[in-house]
């Protein structure tokens, strides 16, 4: 599919957090190590662009002693495409734009190696450090091994990961979303898990009903992948429909198209191919 040209910057900047609306400085010099103290923590979240990242800002945000300041995604470089969730960049920005917080957007290459997907974030986190950034937090649920990477990537940096979804019943969690006004479709399906058929579907007490035994209902074992599009953590909806279902590479994808795009005849011929390969290696986003 031809994508619409990415509305962001493309490299980051250690003294500004660019986004749809501004910037915020690192402000390094603006205040010493008293006032820091106290001072709300200064938080990053990685931003997947689906439902958990989504309930993780809300939880966030309702935390009096947390000021979460921007959003930052890996994208595959040659489709510019959210990982694993295949989102388009357009409505990645979209998405970030109805939220209030800018995104960065961190470029992956495909195919992208272990050794490669590592060395990229680990200067994203190195130019994260000098802006004192002191919490980096994800929407993991319960997935040790997921966990204990996170926390080893970034262990001695000095930037403290945390998990504010983390240990949830996931019945229960996946209930409170749905019931607290979240919406999402999912955009990625694995086969292996479920029907091909739920693909695209809304993220919704119909489809946590449908959904086959064994499956996990937030899809943390990886069946499913989502984006949001609406709830209490935005100013508004993010417009948007649904477009056509592929299967590549093993997985079952549906294209979400903004509002306004223009479909051209590039866009429904051509094949939809989505690399897999960062996800495997532990992917800082997940559902």
């Amino acid at each position: 599919m031809k994508i619409a040209e990415p509305l962001y910057d493309r490299s980051f900047d250690a003294q500004s957090f660019r986004g749809h609306k501004g910037e915020f400085s690192a402000g390094a010099g603006d205040f010493d190590e008293a006032d820091r103290n106290t001072m709300k923590k200064r938080i990053l979240l990685s931003w997947s662009s689906g439902k958990d990242s989504a309930w993780a800002l809300h939880v966030l945000r309702r935390q009096s002693d947390i000021d979460v300041i921007g959003l930052f995604s890996t994208v595959n470089q040659e489709f510019e495409r959210v990982a694993m969730h295949a989102v388009r960049n357009e409505l990645l920005q979209q998405q970030a734009e109805s939220v209030g917080l800018p995104i960065q957007v961190i470029p992956i290459p495909n195919p992208c190696s272990h050794t490669e997907y590592e060395n990229i974030m680990g200067k994203f986190i190195a130019q994260v450090n000098e802006q004192r950034i002191d919490c980096i937090a994800f929407g993991d649920l319960y997935l040790e091994d997921i966990r204990k990477y996170r926390e080893e990537k970034l262990d001695g940096t000095g930037i403290t990961p945390i998990f504010p979804l983390w240990g949830k019943d996931t019945e229960a969690l996946s209930r409170e979303m749905v019931e607290g006004g979240l919406r999402a479709i999912i955009t990625c399906i694995d086969p292996r898990s479920m029907p091909p058929a739920f693909a695209g579907k809304e993220y919704n007490a119909s489809f946590l009903e449908q959904i086959p035994a064994g499956v996990d209902p937030c899809g943390e074992n990886g069946e499913f992948h989502s984006f949001a599009f609406d709830g209490p953590m935005f100013k508004r909806t993010v417009k948007l429909r649904v477009g056509e279902t592929v299967s590549r590479d093993g997985f079952i994808f549906t294209d979400l198209i903004p509002e306004h795009h223009r479909t051209s005849m590039i866009d429904t011929t051509r094949k939809v191919v989505f690399n897999s390969n960062v996800e495997k290696k532990k992917n800082f986003h997940r559902t």
